[in-house]
């Protein structure tokens, strides 16, 4: 990679990562470590705001505004297919949050790409046979909750069960299977680990009240209590 075009690449990865590191982007660019802190160099005199954390990383100072990113038509098509496939999602929020965000992206396209990308809009379709026709409207909400770490009250209500129960939970992290979200939180009343499928949740608050993370995994989760639809 030349090296304009990987000083460009750099700064757009700060701008879309909090904190990244000299290692990091040497494996990413395969580059030595030394070329790294050149590269710094010449973004810090070329004026753009990096901010070294030792021990840490880099990072760019809060507010700094990138030109537009231009997209190719192969990244263009990339998000216009993501887009067909959000829609399939049962969750409203989710869908229209995302529709905001394409909206926004679509902006900076150039005209051809546009044009492109419109065409390809109207050839395709996502079909799924099997998928339960039961909507959510939390997902967003609840993703606030996970990231910034805000007790949540819910109404849930279990597949053999008539009647919801009230929780307070502690929302760790989400994940989708079969077309539904399954959030993962500690559940106050079963003081544990519980999965909750989105779309039955009858009603919820999120709070202000914050709680410690749990450095919540994954991993750890799967090998203990495997999910059960």
């Amino acid at each position: 990679m030349q090296q304009l075009s990987r000083l460009i690449a750099i700064l757009t990865l700060l701008k879309s990562k909090r904190i990244l590191t000299a290692t990091e982007l040497s494996k990413k660019f395969e580059v030595s470590i030394r070329t790294i802190y050149r590269d710094i160099k010449k973004l810090e005199v070329a004026g753009v705001p990096i901010i070294t954390l030792e021990g840490r990383g880099y990072s760019l100072m809060d507010g700094y505004v990138v030109a537009p990113v231009q997209f190719t038509e192969k990244q263009a098509n990339a998000l216009i297919t993501a887009q067909h496939l959000v829609n399939k999602s049962n969750d409203a929020s989710f869908v229209s949050d995302f529709e905001e965000a394409m909206t926004k992206i679509k902006s900076v396209f150039r005209t051809s790409i546009q044009q492109k990308s419109e065409l390809l809009h109207s050839k395709i379709r996502v079909f799924d046979f099997k998928q339960e026709i039961i909507s959510s409207n939390a997902l967003s909400e609840l993703q606030l909750a996970i990231t910034n770490f805000n007790l949540t009250e819910i109404n849930y209500r279990k597949a053999d069960q008539v009647d919801a129960t009230f929780r307070v939970i502690e929302p760790c992290a989400i994940f989708a299977t079969d077309n539904k979200w399954i959030l993962i939180a500690w559940c106050h009343l079963r003081n544990d680990y519980r999965a909750f499928r989105v779309d039955r949740i009858q009603n919820f608050k999120i709070l202000p009240s914050q709680f410690e993370d749990r450095k919540f995994e994954f991993e750890s989760f799967y090998k203990s209590r495997p999910y059960n639809p």
